[in-house]
């Protein structure tokens, strides 16, 4: 099977182009592309507890560290202790995180609007449907339980 005929190089190309195209745009504005996700997942006026911003992006809790890190210090969020739970931290925006996050979404939705604009609703359905089929098939943590790595083949004597 060549490359280009399979499932995962196909999405990794159009992830890797999409990123790309949106680290292009945030760094017109001194973001990233995984700032400006984060940016778009943390609530305006409740806060977000730090601990549910990592599964909502599918990061690493340690990526997610350095790049709160990194947030809070261009001055785009502070964290704050939960008030119903001391242990938790909830991470708001300052007036900085706002008006990144506003470049974020309108960045994102502009993105969206032109694929949409090109794309056909019944395609766009399908492409969604078999995304969620793919990724309900990874989070299942069966897909390799029948799998049986086949022995390299023997190259006879010369």
């Amino acid at each position: 099977m060549k490359p280009e005929e399979t499932v995962d190089y196909n999405i990794k190309v159009a992830w890797h182009a999409i990123s790309r195209m949106y680290n292009t745009q945030a760094a017109r504005y001194d973001i990233t592309t995984s700032i400006g996700f984060v940016l778009l997942n943390i609530d305006q006026e409740l806060g977000t507890p730090a601990t549910k911003i990592a599964p909502l992006l599918g990061l690493e809790t340690r990526s997610l560290t350095r790049i709160l890190r990194s947030m809070e210090e261009k001055g785009l969020i502070y964290k704050q202790a939960d008030t119903q739970d001391k242990r938790s931290v909830r991470i708001f925006l300052t007036e900085l995180g706002l008006e990144k996050k506003e470049v974020s979404r309108q960045t994102v939705r502009h993105f969206n609007l032109k694929v949409r604009d090109k794309i056909p609703q019944s395609q766009l359905d399908t492409f969604f449907k078999v995304a969620s089929q793919i990724t309900s098939m990874i989070e299942g943590k069966t897909l390799f339980d029948d799998f049986e790595l086949k022995p390299l083949r023997k190259e006879a004597s010369a």
